[in-house]
Parts: structure tokens; C-alpha cells; sequence
């Protein structure tokens, strides 16, 4: 693009912005009224900072305790569950004697966040050193709560990474001008998710910090996974985060633009008053955080002694400028490792990702995996239509089911938006608590810390019996019982509704940030759905993945990432049962090939790849596979996988988009299905 059109691309962001740049002096003065009106009170004297006592930090200070220089020791737990995950959130950050470093895409200022961020203010008051640095893209964009924020406290800093145009807040010129002059800047975002304690403790995974990632969302919610690391690998985790910390393109919150005009014009505001939606429910988390005999049931008695622990992470220096002969070594951390780990397998590669769309070296690389004489059986779960929070994405992965199956030899499992068995509170999931009796009506999901391990991995269709804690109001598993089909009859029968709100969505490029295409599609059900948002890896039932990449080209090419890499075949087996439960029939459906028309099906199937190839046009509108259910029945008393023979028998074919309310947006999704690859690099 020549330098004429740039100069007029910014100037129509500066002029449609309204916020011209401030100067450094005002940078200056800005970045002073804020330091000067942080608060220097200590509320403790203690040594301690007055944390609680904890379970899971004493579980860090016994890791540490067992190791040698020669001999790490680590203990590993698994976050299944949203509320869970929220909840050893909250007790980890009270636990803090030193400091938090957390470090997110998505941050919110809905009932969840604003809990996270009382606690984090709460710690830097009691002495914590606190560091917070959120994405500019999709996190907090209040400017009265980032002013708030930026003169809190002299223990609390808040940075902000790649502001496009130096702002926390955009707008649609923003949006648009980042089209034409700065594309790829703008898409260049820091996609890990990190919270370290005292540098002896981290939880890595798919999570940030909205409600929709801990299941309290009243229509949509993700189906998540973190992973709690205790021991010496969390002095990587925090090194990794220091680098993003210092990084040029971490700007503190003060220093934007915005963000300082208004402290230009109003000083430091007052922190707004949380306003909960559901007051009740954060009472509930926050007293559960603070049990120590739940925090042992829940998370310590589940972690598990781990053999060799890995936190590979990209740096800042992913997004520098380099010629475009330049070699790309030393830049790119995550993919390489997650490739490596790919092309070793032997029996089995179990991946999960919110979005199946492949880069061609990842094409690539399963290809080289099928060509071999006993190839590895693959399982993928992804998400299905009605369920993903990006139909645009979905269109892409439709397109190429042909290839995924028959080319890559995917066994592919799409995720349903009302699973009968996955570890969530159920309540949660309905707009009025469950009808039923005893501790079934007061208690959520026991599935923490990655107990689903004895979730019927043998793939029988019957759930497991229900577990319930010893203590009335506490996690129990709800899955099946009356209580919950009561539930399951009452949204069938109230019709449709979706939200209207706009969703978030990590996969946004820069221009196509507008409601109508960035929310999931209305759905055949009234009730809050559930989305596949776990990024994860099994290889071999030895190697287990939890992180943040999405095996994708954005997470490939654009985004920072981070994940933890264990290898030990006992965590392995565990987080592969946990994401075997997700392809279990009551949970996913499964993608098979259509059966064959009695005649011209050669043809088709000729006339389809060769469609599927075009770059253009992808018109032909019958597709090589389908979404099927399995139908269980005396000569099905189990699951069984596409390739078998009676396939077809136990199973009936619910069409490519199952309970999904198309409507007009069938247009949308045929037309991204044949205009759509070009798309691909930054979908």
C-alpha cells in the first residue's frame, strides 16, 4: 500500500476517533495525577501480607519441598468445571504472600471480573505486588474503570498490550483504518492466559475473565479447560510474563490516549460500585473459596504427582517486523513444540479445538502421519454450528470435511449446544434453578480438577451414577436425574432465543467486529447453550497438552500463545477421558461419510472434491459427510466408531447444521463456504 493512502487511512481514524493523540508532556502529566493518587496504605504488617491459608499453596510449598535441582517435582490438577475454575481463582489469590501476575485476552467488567478485580485490589492493599496486563482488542475498555484502576493502588499496575492507535476504546473507524493501515499490527494480539502466585504456583488454559468461561452466563457459555501447575516450573511461567510485562508494546493504562484524557480532565474517577447481577452466586464462590475442606476435596486431593512438566510460551518478539527473507527461528515458541509433539505419535493423537481450521503446514503435517503404514487414529473435537460462537470460522471448517476425513483420516466429533454430560453446574444453565429435592436441588457438578478421569471413558452411552459429597451444599453430579430432564423438557418446549448482545469472540479479525456476524446463530431451544472452548492435546495417552493455542493459522501466525506440556501417562490418561467424555453421543455428535445414492455416487463425489478445490465458487451444495446421533437399541448397545460397518444401523443422519434456526444466514454461511479461503490465515 503506498504511503498517500496510509496518510489518509490514519486520518480518517484520527478524524472519525475524535481523540487526537496527546503529546508526551501530557503522557507525563497524565501518568502523574495517577501515580500520585495511588494509595500507599498497607492494611497488613504481617510478613505474610495476611494471606489465608491455603491448600493449594501449601500443595506449591510441598512441590518444592520434594524437588532437587536435578529432580523437579510438580503436582498437576485439571479445571474442568467454569465455577470451579473461578473458584481456586479466588482462593489462590488470597493465598498470596508476594505477588499475582495475570495476564489475559478477554476481560470483562461483568459479575465474574469485577469479582477478580475487588480481589486483586483487596491483595495489593494487604502488600501483594500485583500485575495485571490485558489485551487491548476485546479486554476492558471502560475508561472510568481503567482510570479508576491506573491510581488504585501503589501495589496494583495495569498495562495494556498493542493499543492500536495508542487507545483502549474503538470504534468503527478504528476498525475500519486498521484495514488499510495497519492490518496486521492490529491483528497481532497476545492471546495467553496467565495467572502465576508468588511465582510457585500458575494456572494455564483456555479462560478469561468473562462470565461466559466460568458458566454464568444466562445464554451462553464455554466449556473450558485450565490446568493448575504447583512447583518449580511456575518460576517460567512468571519469567515469560515479566518479558510480556517490559515489552515495548505493554503500555501502562495511564499513558493511552483516552485513558489519560480523562485524567487530564477529571483526575483519578472513582472506582464504579459493583453492581452483581446475581449478588447470591458470588457470595456462594467467594465463601467456598475460602473453605479450606472444599479447596482439599476439589483440588488438592484430585492433583496428581507429574513426571516431567514444560510451560513453552511465545514472547513479544513473535510480533516484531522481519524482512521477508528472514528466518523465523527464535520467534515462533508454541507451534513448533505442539508440531513436534504431533509428528512423534505413534497410536493416537486426541486434540481438541473450538475452531477445525488448518494452516497448510498443519495439513501438512497429519498428512505425513496418514501416509504411514499404520497410521495413528486421530480424534478431533470441535465444535458444531449450533454450538461455536463463530459461524464465519464453522463455514471455513464445513468446506473442508471431505479433506479432514478422507485426506487426514480425522475422526471428527462436533459439539453439541445443550450436552447432557458435561462438567458444569446445571442450574446454571437454566433460567430458574432445577426442581428437586435434597442435596441433587443445592449442589453443583463434582466433576473438578479433572475427576471426569472416571467418566465412562469405555464409551457406553449410559452416564456414570451421580456423586455426592458428604456436606449438603456442595458440587454433586447432576447429569441424567429428573431434576435435570424436567429442565431439558421445559426449554424444549419454550421455542427459540438467542442473546442479543454482542459475544466476544477470540477468533475476530479486525473487520468484522459488527454484531451480525460475530454471535452465535439462534438455536432450535430456549435455555443457555454451551460452546467448545478447550485447547488441548493427547498424544499416545502419554503427552498431555493444556493451553492456549487453537491449532490454527491465527494462533500460528498472529497470536501469542502459552501451554503446558506434561508428560506423564497418568495426567495423560486423565485429560484424554476428559475430552473423550465431550465426544461421547450425549455430548457431540459424530461426522461420518453421507451414505452413498444408489446411482451417479462417483460422480458426486468427483463433482464435490473438485468443487471443495475452486478458490472462487464452491457451488456444488451436497456434501461428502454429515452430522450423525447414535440411536441406541438392542444391536447398538454401544458407540461405534464411522469406520465400522453397521455404522449406518446404529446411527441416522441429522443434517450438516443440527439444531441450528439457519433462516437467512444460510446465505451467509454457503457464501463464507465458497468466498471464504482466503480467509483463512487470520480466521
Amino acid at each position: 500500500m503506498n504511503f498517500l493512502l496510509r496518510v489518509v487511512a490514519l486520518a480518517t481514524v484520527l478524524l472519525g476517533s475524535g481523540c487526537a493523540s496527546l503529546s508526551h508532556a501530557q503522557r507525563d502529566r497524565a501518568e502523574a495525577i495517577a501515580v500520585q493518587a495511588r494509595s500507599a496504605q498497607v492494611d497488613c504488617q504481617r510478613a505474610d501480607r495476611c494471606a489465608q491459608d491455603s491448600p493449594l499453596r501449601a500443595l506449591a510449598g510441598r512441590a518444592f519441598s520434594e524437588s532437587t535441582d536435578t529432580q523437579p517435582r510438580h503436582y498437576a490438577t485439571l479445571l474442568d468445571e467454569g465455577e470451579g475454575a473461578l473458584v481456586a481463582r479466588l482462593n489462590l489469590m488470597r493465598s498470596a504472600t508476594r505477588s499475582i501476575d495475570l495476564q489475559t485476552y478477554i476481560f470483562d467488567k461483568d459479575d465474574s471480573a469485577r469479582l477478580v478485580i475487588d480481589e486483586l485490589l483487596a491483595a495489593a492493599r494487604r502488600g501483594v505486588k500485583v500485575r495485571v496486563l490485558i489485551d487491548q482488542l476485546s479486554a476492558i475498555s471502560d475508561l472510568q474503570i481503567l482510570g479508576a484502576l491506573s491510581g488504585a493502588h501503589q501495589n496494583f499496575q495495569l498495562r495494556v498490550y498493542n493499543p492500536t492507535f495508542g487507545k483502549a476504546r474503538l470504534n468503527y473507524f478504528d476498525y475500519a483504518g486498521s484495514v488499510l493501515c495497519c492490518f496486521r499490527r492490529f491483528n497481532q494480539r497476545m492471546h495467553n492466559k496467565l495467572l502465576v502466585i508468588d511465582d510457585a504456583i500458575g494456572v494455564v488454559g483456555g479462560r478469561n475473565y468473562q462470565d461466559d468461561y466460568y458458566d454464568w452466563d444466562r445464554e451462553y457459555n464455554f466449556r473450558d479447560r485450565d490446568v493448575l501447575i504447583a512447583g518449580p516450573e511456575a518460576r517460567a511461567m512468571a519469567a515469560n510474563f515479566d518479558a510480556f510485562w517490559r515489552a515495548p508494546r505493554s503500555v501502562p493504562a495511564e499513558r493511552l490516549n483516552d485513558v489519560g484524557r480523562t485524567l487530564l480532565n477529571e483526575g483519578v474517577p472513582t472506582l464504579p460500585p459493583a453492581q452483581f447481577r446475581r449478588p447470591e452466586r458470588v457470595e456462594r464462590v467467594s465463601e467456598e473459596a475460602n473453605d479450606q475442606g472444599f479447596i482439599t476435596r476439589s483440588f488438592v486431593d484430585t492433583a496428581l504427582p507429574v513426571a516431567s512438566v514444560r510451560y513453552v510460551a511465545d514472547l513479544p518478539r513473535k510480533h516484531r517486523r522481519e524482512r521477508a527473507d528472514a528466518p523465523l527461528a527464535g520467534q515462533h515458541v508454541t507451534e513448533p513444540q505442539l508440531d513436534s509433539l504431533i509428528a512423534g505419535a505413534q497410536k493416537e493423537v486426541i486434540l481438541q479445538t473450538p475452531y477445525l481450521v488448518l494452516s497448510k503446514p498443519a495439513q501438512a503435517l497429519f498428512r505425513d502421519l496418514r501416509k504411514r503404514p499404520e497410521p495413528p487414529r486421530i480424534v478431533v473435537s470441535s465444535n458444531s454450528l449450533a454450538a461455536t460462537d463463530n459461524p464465519i470460522v464453522y463455514a471455513l471448517s464445513y468446506k473442508y470435511k471431505r479433506r479432514n476425513m478422507r485426506e487426514l483420516g480425522f475422526n471428527i466429533f462436533e459439539y453439541k449446544p445443550f450436552p447432557l454430560d458435561a462438567p458444569v453446574d446445571y442450574r446454571n444453565l437454566l433460567p430458574d434453578p432445577i426442581a428437586g429435592t435434597g442435596s441433587e436441588a443445592s449442589g453443583r457438578s463434582s466433576l473438578i480438577g479433572g475427576s471426569a478421569a472416571g467418566s465412562n471413558a469405555g464409551g457406553n452411552d449410559a452416564p456414570p451414577a451421580p456423586q455426592v459429597d458428604s456436606e449438603p451444599v456442595r458440587r454433586v453430579n447432576p447429569r441424567l436425574g429428573s431434576a435435570y430432564e424436567n429442565g431439558r423438557a421445559r426449554r424444549r418446549a419454550a421455542g427459540s432465543e438467542v442473546e442479543t448482545r454482542l459475544l466476544r469472540t477470540e477468533t475476530r479479525p479486525s473487520f468484522l467486529g459488527s454484531k451480525a456476524v460475530n454471535k452465535p446463530l439462534p438455536v432450535t431451544r430456549k435455555g443457555a447453550r454451551m460452546g467448545l472452548h478447550a485447547k488441548s492435546l493427547v498424544v499416545d495417552r502419554r503427552i498431555g497438552v493444556v493451553g492456549t493455542h487453537n491449532f490454527d493459522p491465527r494462533s500460528e501466525n498472529y497470536n501469542t500463545e502459552g501451554a503446558v506440556i506434561i508428560d506423564d501417562p497418568v495426567f495423560a490418561e486423565q485429560l484424554a477421558q476428559s475430552i473423550l467424555r465431550d465426544t461421547h453421543p450425549q455430548n457431540a455428535w459424530t461426522v461420518a461419510p453421507r451414505t452413498k445414492p444408489p446411482v451417479l455416487s462417483g460422480l458426486n463425489y468427483s463433482v464435490g472434491k473438485a468443487s471443495e478445490a475452486l478458490p472462487i465458487l464452491d457451488f456444488w451444495p451436497w456434501r461428502y459427510a454429515t452430522d450423525y446421533e447414535f440411536q441406541p437399541g438392542p444391536d447398538c448397545p454401544q458407540p461405534l466408531p464411522r469406520q465400522s460397518p453397521e455404522f449406518h444401523t446404529c446411527y441416522v443422519a441429522v443434517g450438516d447444521f443440527p439444531e441450528v434456526n439457519v433462516g437467512p444466514k444460510w446465505l451467509l454461511v454457503r457464501m463464507l463456504t465458497a468466498f471464504g479461503a482466503g480467509l483463512v490465515p487470520i480466521l
